[in-house]
């Protein structure tokens, strides 16, 4: 077995002084990936649905899950036997104690990096474990992916689609401020999101990969050629291409 980590342990050190600049302050890393879920939505049959996605140009994954949008899943260990990429999913421990879960129920983002030797570029397949449930997600390939699993990531925003009027946004940075949205438009194939910006907000000094699930409209968006997503505020101003 993989640690799901391993590839991302390098990051913090690379980028360590450019936070400092950015004005957050020392603290601890972050051991695992964060995510900022979306508002309280769905019902109780959602719960047993795996959903997933392509990111970061085919190095990393994300599985969307249904539950407390304050204890999103990690994942424990992940494996490829060509592409098909198997993973456990554990729920996050408190300090030295069961954790202590808001009673809402959202859409979760885990993100991972898929294992060495899978190839982004043809359909992959995970098979995930949560629990007592299990489940397989297929992902299509992206042919024009130029990431390589198992390589360094270059720490740019990108986002996949996981179902027809949703998709999850991956971006870097302090794992204690996650991105916060403030305001979300789109139609056809084009949308923005505004995220808050707060200044005086402090934050650890780590760099860890922030999912973000960001839910448009029904029929508000088409299925069909590359969308794309501007991003504003936040620190994250720019455009990603969403295939």
């Amino acid at each position: 077995m993989t640690s799901v980590l391993r590839p991302l342990v390098s990051v913090v050190g690379l980028v360590a002084a450019a936070l400092l600049v950015a004005g957050c302050t020392a603290g601890p890393g972050a051991e695992t990936p964060t995510s900022s879920p979306a508002p309280s939505a769905g019902n109780a049959d959602d719960q047993n649905d795996f959903e997933g996605a392509l990111l970061d140009d085919g190095r990393m994954f994300a599985v969307i899950t249904w539950g407390s949008s304050t204890c999103v899943p990690q994942v424990d260990e992940v494996a490829a036997q060509g592409q098909t990429v198997s993973m456990t999913l554990v729920d996050p421990e408190g300090d030295g104690e069961e954790k202590a879960c808001t009673a809402d129920l959202a859409p979760r983002a885990t993100i991972g990096a898929l294992p060495e030797g899978v190839d982004p570029k043809s359909e992959i397949t995970l098979q995930i474990s949560y629990g007592d449930l299990t489940e397989d997600v297929d992902l299509d390939g992206d042919p024009n992916a130029t990431g390589t699993p198992g390589t360094s990531t270059e720490f740019q925003p990108s986002a996949g689609w996981f179902d027809d009027d949703g998709l999850v946004l991956l971006t870097w940075g302090s794992s204690s401020c996650p991105p916060v949205v403030e305001s979300l438009e789109g139609a056809g194939n084009a949308g923005t999101a505004t995220f808050v910006t707060d200044d005086t907000q402090v934050c650890t000094m780590d760099m860890a990969p922030r999912a973000t699930i960001l839910a448009f409209g029904e029929d508000t968006i088409e299925d069909d050629g590359t969308f794309t997503l501007t991003l504003v505020g936040g620190g994250l101003d720019g455009t990603v291409e969403v295939r």
